[in-house]
């Protein structure tokens, strides 16, 4: 995953060769690193909003696209293939859709990333409590 810290070095790899003075080359290294942290801070403020919203269309948005992903992984990989066994069996033509695995698989995963991330949270003793909860 790319994070602050890989974007500081790559902004650092610039300001080498650009700033030969070391002095100077440490006060654009704190700049670089205090704004990046400040957009880290302002998209993290933003989430905070939107999840805490009490409109299904602004807060659900991430259970939406976790049920479609999980939804459609299903159909892939356990409703098409038991649909074409049985088809086998039956002797009937098979059904074959064609399925972008690859998209679905990349938001997938980065769904199970972010999952991973809440447990952690939990775990740690961080997590907030939903809405409805209080």
């Amino acid at each position: 995953m790319f994070g602050i810290d890989d974007a500081i070095g790559a902004g650092l790899k610039i300001l080498d060769k650009f700033i030969p003075d070391p002095a100077a080359k440490a006060k654009a290294s704190a700049e670089l690193r205090e704004s990046l942290q400040a957009w880290d801070k302002a998209q993290t403020d933003v989430n905070k909003v939107e999840a805490a919203h009490k409109s299904i269309f602004v807060a659900g948005w991430r259970p939406f696209v976790g049920w479609t992903c999980g939804s459609a992984f299903a159909l892939h990989f356990v409703v098409i293939p038991l649909a074409n066994f049985f088809m086998v069996v039956f002797k009937q033509p098979q059904v074959l859709i064609t399925f972008d695995v690859q998209t679905l698989m990349t938001v997938l995963m980065g769904l199970l990333g972010m999952g991973g991330l809440r447990t952690f949270e939990k775990i740690k003793g961080v997590a907030r409590t939903r809405m409805d909860e209080k």
